[in-house]
Parts: structure tokens; sequence; C-alpha cells
């Protein structure tokens, strides 16, 4: 066998242990979009497993929105995972600029203090940061679940990374044209980071809008609950329909996977380009 022979058996093997790696990945979500979608004197519990629905039905997801507040519990999460993330972008960038780029005396001690409080498990802080949404009269709202989350140590870390990447000569140009540090920053800076501000924003989103612990502590109204919360309590009082929990949990995915989808265009290996083109 000749070496194009050879390397289109190899490719076409690491394409098929790919896409079977991928049908192993998917299946858990297919098993949940086929239970959620099972019509109520379907069983769900056969064996073998039915994978595709036999009598599809919709009936779980109207049950689910007419007798629980999903609406406010999406409401809920899409505020908090939005404010989240704008508050990372601009304060995340805002740090990650003077350490990526000005000289100034205990820059590197200040970047290894950031990046080591990312080795500090939540657990840690979680009993002083709870204390401190009281002192500051923020439990039971909404924004002690975004105050936490409005930088992060990884975020910075990250765009100051991307930031050094940017070439010097265009922070020159930049300087020569009359900008300030604060306009080479939003002139310069953040479109050439456009890639790992997407990256950040992705990273930010799902991971407020899937915690689970922190609302847990820090709010008691059912009106404020975000979506997991609301799909725990869903969980607690239909303990034994399972269409409906998969409904919820379906629910709940949507968004990311729409979010994913819709932003997977824009991650490119490197943006420093769209400055140059600025």
């Amino acid at each position: 066998m000749n070496a194009p022979n050879r390397s289109s058996v190899a490719t076409g093997f690491q394409l098929a242990l790919l896409l079977l790696v991928a049908v192993l990945l998917l299946l858990p979500l297919l098993w949940l979009v086929s239970t959620s979608l099972k019509g109520p004197a379907e069983n769900i519990f056969t064996s073998p497993p039915a994978l595709l629905p036999s009598q599809p039905s919709l009936e779980a997801y109207g049950r689910l929105f007419a007798a629980n507040p999903m609406g406010t519990y999406l409401l809920n999460s899409t505020i908090v995972s939005a404010l989240a993330v704008l508050a990372n972008l601009l304060f995340c960038s805002l740090a990650a600029y003077p350490l990526a780029r000005m000289r100034f005396r205990g820059r590197g001690l200040v970047l290894a203090l950031v990046v080591a409080t990312i080795l500090i498990p939540f657990q840690v802080v979680m009993i002083p940061l709870y204390l401190l949404m009281v002192q500051i009269g923020l439990r039971n709202t909404l924004w002690a679940l975004i105050v936490p989350q409005a930088a992060t140590a990884f975020g910075i870390f990250l765009l100051r990374q991307s930031f050094l990447a940017v070439p010097v000569e265009l922070e020159e140009a930049a300087r020569i044209d009359g900008c300030t540090p604060l306009g080479e920053w939003w002139n310069v800076m953040l479109p050439a980071a456009r890639a790992d501000l997407i990256t950040l924003a992705m990273f930010v989103f799902i991971g407020t809008w899937s915690d689970f612990l922190w609302p847990l502590i820090i709010l008691d109204d059912p009106n404020l609950y975000t979506l997991p919360l609301g799909l725990q309590q869903l969980a607690s009082s239909f303990s034994l329909d399972w269409r409906l929990v998969a409904a919820g949990s379906v629910v709940s995915i949507l968004p990311v996977l729409l979010l994913f989808v819709l932003l997977q265009r824009y991650i490119l290996p490197s943006a420093s380009g769209d400055a140059v083109k600025g």
C-alpha cells in the first residue's frame, strides 16, 4: 500500500473514531429529548430502551409551563447571566490591559496573586461572601448573583495573554493618532481580542447559567429563583414524572446550545487582524 492510500485509510479511521465518540457523547442528550417527547401512555422504562418515542407528544412541555413559573426562572437566569457576561468583559479587559502592556512596580506580584485565586475553591469563600452580601444588603436579590461574578481571575488571565499577542505597532500607531491609553484599550485591544472576549463570554454565561450552589444559599424568594433552582423544585415536586423533569432539563440546555451555535463562527485562532483592518 502506497503512502497516499495509507494516508486515506488513516484519515478514514480517524473520522470513524471521532464519529463514534460524538455519537457516544450525544446519546445522553438524545435520551433526554426522547424522554421529554414520549406521550403519557408510553412506557419510558422499556427493555431494551427505546431511543425514539413511538407516540411523540409535547404534553410534558405544556404541563411544564402551565404548572410552574418557568418563564420567571428563565427571565431571572437570563438577566443574571447577561449582566455577569457584560461585567466580565468590561472589568476583566480593564484589569488585563495594564497587566499586559503597562510597566509598574509589583506587576508580576499582582498577576501571580490574581492567578493564585483560581486555586481557591468556592467553598472556602462561600461563608465570607454570604456575610458580605448580608452586610451590604444584597441578600435575596439578583444582584447577589451578579456582583460575585462581575470579574474572574480566569478572565483577567485569558485577556492578558490575548493582549500580549497584539503587535506593539498597533498601539504606537494609535498613540500617534492621539489615542489615550483608554482609547488604545477600546480601539486596538478589544477588537484584536474579539475571539478571546467571545470565549470568555461563553464560559461566564455557561458557568452563571448552570450555577446552583450559590443561588441556593443566597436566595429565599421563589420569585427570584434561577433555572437550576427551579428545576430542583421541579424534581422535588414531581420526582416520579421523569417526562416533566426531562422537559425542564431540555429547556435549560437549549439557550446554551443556541449561544454556542451563534457564536462559534466568531471564535478564531487569532483575531489580531481585526485591529489591522480598523
